[in-house]
């Protein structure tokens, strides 16, 4: 029996990422350099999977990196609200620079135990969690021999992956994500193997010309 397999994408570059913006539910689109990097991950991904279904975050950034995918496998894109960013609150639509000088012991906080910190009006990471976790096992139901490719952000990716690792929300800025990053987890009956994690190796030659951002 084949396992389930969940590829996990975060969406492409948009502004906001440098400097740092607490982006969170805020509708950006997709740059240039996003764009590119979506075509590039959808021939990669057909390359090497033919997915099932294809699910995303319904925020432009993630439904647009998703299309790209969905039209290099023949298949649509389904909009999950369970997927999209964090809330971060008061803080979204700030510069990291931003909030560090008019709240700094919180922002430190942030920085340094995110599982601990309350963000007023914003999601906590355990909100992210239980969202995520009902996610993955609709999914797994849905599917439960299939590959599913579900386009998100950087928050849901590091909470899926401390899921799939067992490890703590501590663990949640030590699991980079950089854009169209690739993620692939395998489910089997001995539990949750994480195969790959933030690859972008088929991101090279735009990497190499100086585009990364």
């Amino acid at each position: 029996m084949d396992p389930f397999t969940l590829i996990l994408v975060r969406h492409g570059h948009v502004e906001g990422i440098h400097p740092a913006r607490f982006r969170g539910q805020i509708d950006l689109p997709l740059t240039e350099l996003g764009h590119k990097q979506a075509a590039i991950t959808a021939r990669f991904i057909a390359s090497q999977w033919s997915a099932t279904a294809i699910y995303a975050s319904p925020l432009g950034r993630s439904m647009d990196t998703a299309k790209a995918i969905a039209a290099a496998q023949g298949i649509s894109v389904q909009p999950l609200p369970q997927l999209i960013d964090i809330n971060y609150g008061k803080w979204q639509g700030r510069t990291r620079d931003e909030v560090e000088e008019t709240e700094p012991e919180r922002f430190k906080a942030w920085m340094e135990q995110p599982h601990l910190t309350i963000i007023d009006g914003a999601e906590t990471l355990q909100d992210v969690q239980a969202r995520l976790a009902r996610t993955l096992d609709e999914m797994r139901r849905t599917h439960p021999q299939g590959t599913v490719i579900a386009v998100g952000h950087d928050s849901t990716n590091r909470v899926f992956l401390s899921m799939g690792l067992g490890l703590s929300l501590a663990s949640y800025w030590h699991l980079q994500q950089d854009p169209c990053a690739i993620n692939v987890l395998r489910f089997g009956a001995d539990g949750c193997h994480v195969v790959t994690m933030n690859e972008t190796a088929h991101l090279a030659e735009i990497h190499a010309h100086g585009t990364a951002p």
